[in-house]
């Protein structure tokens, strides 16, 4: 997913990564211990990423469904209930647990949403039998997996990933997800963002220099 966006791809191990890593390992460490200001600092700079991590393995066909923001709310309670169970040490292990939340939930809803499809396809082919008794048979199910996709979430360099896009103009960050994060087609964003095609191709490009240049600045403030 980074390498879509225009950051480095494998030259993203940074000293920014290396820093914002460490971070979290040291929340981490304090809130086991009982610091409960360490706890929201470590939860909060760990939301972005949630929200990144819903709308990536959310379906694609339930996005329009479905609010991921639910998934993210119910992801971070899970995550702050069962606290005490993660055994994990280091930042990746922390963000690969929460990551494991978000695609449980998404999946749950994946599920949710195949039922209420094969309860709602059962009722009309019932009546469409009592009407004129033809055979109709239910469309096929949705797979209850992520949607398929070439690229992954990778631990702390998407973590700063999140928190660049969260700092962008709402229309830059817009353009981003809908074109990198959905993978939808530039006449679908057109769709959603009321312009033409032809202007969000160009307000992505401005956005990908944006984020790069968050990215850097992130960089240098570390």
């Amino acid at each position: 997913m980074a390498r879509d966006i225009g950051t480095d791809g494998p030259r993203a191990a940074t000293a920014s990564t290396v820093v914002r890593g460490a971070q979290i390992a040291g929340w981490l460490e304090a809130a086991r211990r009982g610091d409960g200001a360490a706890r929201d600092r470590l939860f909060d700079a760990c939301r972005s990423y949630v929200d990144l991590a819903a709308r990536y393995h959310l379906q694609r066909r339930l996005r329009a469904k479905v609010d991921a923001s639910d998934i993210v709310q119910q992801s971070l309670l899970e995550a702050h209930r069962g606290f005490e169970q993660f055994t994990g040490e280091t930042a990746g292990e922390w963000l690969a647990w929460l990551k494991r939340i978000v695609v449980h939930n998404a999946f749950d809803e994946a599920k949710r949403w195949r039922g209420t499809a094969k309860r709602d396809a059962g009722r009309e082919v019932a009546l469409d039998r009592a009407d004129d008794h033809s055979s109709a048979s239910p469309p096929d199910p949705a797979s209850a997996e992520p949607s398929p996709s070439q690229h992954v979430l990778r631990g702390e360099q998407e973590l700063l990933v999140a928190a660049a896009l969260e700092r962008l103009p709402e229309d830059h960050r817009d353009v981003l997800l809908l074109r990198n994060i959905e993978r939808l087609p530039f006449e679908e964003v057109a769709r959603r963002m009321g312009r033409s095609a032809g202007a969000c191709r160009m307000l992505w490009m401005r956005a990908i220099a944006s984020l790069r240049d968050q990215l850097a600045a992130h960089a240098t403030d570390l």
